[in-house]
Order: C-alpha cells, then sequence, then structure tokens
C-alpha cells in the first residue's frame, strides 16, 4: 500500500475502521436458513463464532454458562473479581453506584484484594459442571503462576491477554514468560493477544497458539489509545492478521485462527469483521448491556483499575435486552445493537454465501458516506443510524 507522508521525515499507511468500509452484495443471494455460522478451533464447535470478552462487567460464571448454552464460548477474567472475593456481588453493586469522579480511584482499591488460587478452581469447574466449555483468561506475567491451577481445574481454552502481547517480549529486570514453550507444554489450546500488525500476529502464530486476538485499543471502555497513543483501525488490523495467517499457513500448514477483539457494537460491525478476515469475534459492551450482565448496566475494561496508570473507564452501557436476545433476537430495536448473529447471518445470505470462510471472500469498498448516506432524518430526530 502507498504510503502518506506526515512530514518531510515521517509517512504512514492509512488505516480504516468499520465505519469507513462497507460489504459489497454479489449476484447470489441465499436462504438465511442455509446459511452457517457455526465455528470450530482445536476440538470445539460453536454454533456462534463469538468470545465473550474477559470483563468483569460482561463474564461472569453464570453468564458465561448462559452463553455457551446460546452456542458462543464466555471467558472468564482470572485476574478479576470473581476469583478475588467469595462474594464479588456487593462489590459489583458498590461499584455500579459509584460517582464518576470516584469510580476510577476506588475500583483500583477494590481490585488489591489479592487473587485466590482456590476461587479460580472453584469458578473454571463451576462452568465446566454446566456442561459448556470453560475459556478464562490471564495476563502474560501471571500465566505462569497460574498454570497449575488452571490445569487442576480443567479448563478447556485458556486466553493469554493484554493490551499487547508479543512473542518477543524483552526485561532487564524480570524473566519473561517463553510464550512460544508455554503454550506448547500446555495440553489445551491457547488464544494469545493482542496485536495490531501483520508482524505481531505471524510472530504470536509461530509460538503454537490456536488462535490471536487482534485489536489494540477499539474497545468502547478502552482508553489506551489516548492514555498511550497506539493502536491501528480495527478493519485494516484483521485485514493484516488475515496476510499473516495466509504466511503461516503457507509455511506451516496449520490454520490459526484471527479472533477481532474490539470495538464492535453491532451486527453490521460484526459481518465487517468476518469480511476483514477474522473467523470469530470477541465482544464485551453489547453484553454488558444485557438484563444478565455482572455488571448492572455499567462496562469496564481489563486495565481500568489499573494501580498505576488506568488505560479503561467505567461507561453505562443501559439494559436492552436478555443475553438472548442481544446474540440471536428477536431485536426489539432497529440500530443493530440486538440479534447480532441473525444480522451476520442475514449479511451472508443477502451477499450469497453459505459459510464464514466462503463470506470472507466477500468485497468491500471504502465507503465513508455509508452511515450518514441518506440518513438525515434518522439523525435528526435521534432514531434508527442517528444516534
Amino acid at each position: 500500500m502507498a504510503e502518506i507522508e506526515i512530514g518531510l521525515g515521517k509517512s504512514g499507511r492509512r488505516a480504516y475502521g468499520f465505519d469507513d468500509i462497507a460489504i459489497v452484495p454479489s449476484r447470489r443471494t441465499r436462504d438465511p436458513e442455509d446459511v452457517d455460522i457455526s465455528w470450530e478451533i482445536d476440538a470445539y464447535r460453536f454454533d456462534l463464532p463469538l468470545m465473550a470478552s474477559a470483563m468483569d462487567g460482561v463474564v461472569s460464571p453464570a453468564t458465561a454458562i448462559e452463553i455457551g448454552h446460546l452456542g458462543g464460548v464466555g471467558v472468564l477474567n482470572l485476574e478479576g473479581l470473581w476469583t478475588r472475593y467469595d462474594d464479588p456481588d456487593r462489590v459489583l453493586d458498590e461499584i455500579a453506584n459509584l460517582p464518576a469522579e470516584k469510580a476510577t480511584g476506588r475500583m483500583q482499591e477494590l481490585y488489591l484484594e489479592p487473587v485466590k488460587p482456590e476461587l479460580v478452581i472453584e469458578r473454571i469447574r463451576e462452568i465446566n459442571a454446566a456442561g459448556v466449555v470453560s475459556s478464562a483468561s490471564v495476563t502474560p506475567q501471571r500465566a505462569a503462576g497460574y498454570a497449575q491451577a488452571v490445569l487442576d481445574a480443567e479448563l478447556d481454552i485458556l486466553v493469554i491477554q493484554g493490551t499487547v502481547v508479543s512473542a518477543e517480549h524483552v526485561s532487564k529486570t524480570a524473566e519473561p514468560l517463553n510464550l512460544k514453550r508455554f503454550v506448547r507444554e500446555l495440553p489445551m489450546p491457547v488464544i494469545v493477544g493482542g496485536c495490531a500488525s501483520y508482524q505481531a500476529a505471524l510472530h504470536l502464530m509461530r509460538t503454537g497458539a490456536a488462535g490471536v486476538l487482534v485489536g489494540v485499543g477499539p474497545g468502547h471502555a478502552c482508553t489506551s489509545r489516548g492514555v498511550l497513543g497506539i493502536g491501528v483501525p480495527q478493519a485494516t488490523a484483521i485485514a493484516d492478521a488475515r496476510a499473516a495467517r495466509m504466511r503461516h499457513l503457507d509455511e506451516t500448514g496449520v490454520y490459526v485462527h484471527v479472533i477481532a477483539d474490539g470495538g464492535m457494537a453491532t451486527g453490521g460491525d460484526v459481518a465487517k469483521a468476518i469480511v476483514c478476515g477474522a473467523d470469530a469475534v470477541m465482544v464485551g459492551s453489547p453484553l454488558a448491556a444485557a438484563e444478565e450482565a455482572p455488571g448492572r448496566g455499567y462496562h469496564w475494561g481489563m486495565a481500568t483499575f489499573h494501580p498505576t496508570l488506568p488505560r479503561g473507564a467505567r461507561v453505562r452501557t443501559d439494559t436492552r435486552g436478555s443475553l438472548r436476545e442481544i446474540l440471536v433476537g428477536p431485536a426489539t430495536e432497529n440500530d443493530g445493537r440486538m440479534n447480532l448473529f441473525g444480522a451476520l447471518r442475514t449479511s451472508m445470505s443477502t451477499c450469497g454465501y453459505s459459510d464464514l470462510k466462503e463470506f470472507q471472500k466477500a468485497e468491500v469498498m471504502v465507503a465513508p458516506s455509508l452511515q450518514t448516506e441518506g440518513k438525515y432524518l434518522q439523525k435528526q430526530q435521534g432514531v434508527g443510524m442517528g444516534h
């Protein structure tokens, strides 16, 4: 791609987010009932290409179980409230009632409570006992320390997750995690991320990971792009990871899944993520708006409570409907924020594609007027696409 001159001494590529592109319908359409939106990773098959974000306002053991029954997989944060407190409900009630100016400071205090290994095991076993696939998230710096508890609990899928995770972490003060060795020694599939570039995605794939999370800073509660000045718009980041996946497949014959992590609010966003190259999506804020969500109408990221440099905000999501309605409908709103995967199915059928792999071949166009063209009345009245 041609680079744009930023100044005489610096140039850069133009990058695109979901709002900048549109999916182009093909010459064929299909019956929505003939469309397959299922996803398989390692030995596990899911009816929905969905991972629910490992955030305390989104995934509890109970919501992980419900999401599993609906066809997705919920990722529990093993460094969150559910493994720090025997009864996190009172803490969640307090967070939901904090005034905005005190929320970050008080959350930093609440998250100082140590993680209890016995709770790690208990929470994972609770999900397993419900007969759904269990998945949980740890940060790279704590992955080795939690490995035995994760093994004892018989976790199905481990996610090693941070704002940015690299296969080549350098430190003069501590022994960094050997990601490649750690991933290959575990008897379960491991998903790693986030990343936002071709090279970073390729290096993570070479660790032996089953999947990589793509997204640095696009989450609705994340402030990393403002605090750190880093990130890549999601459409470009996913497309770059797609190219890395193809190179890795050519080199090794191993297909590594690309999971778009963050920046999706509507079914149209989910569809665009798949077309750009994602095999599945990780979403948080849409699920934080569910009646069952533990956040009580609030949502916050994994770095919101960082003790020295918070990179997230507690944001209000309001309650829109049940998890079922938000994921698979029926929708009672017309702005795309409910029945996310019914929308994906309809987008695929409208464009004539029968499964996710085929849908990745769909044509896209740069379309900056997509969200505004012909929508004057909706915008004027604050309804539909005019929110």
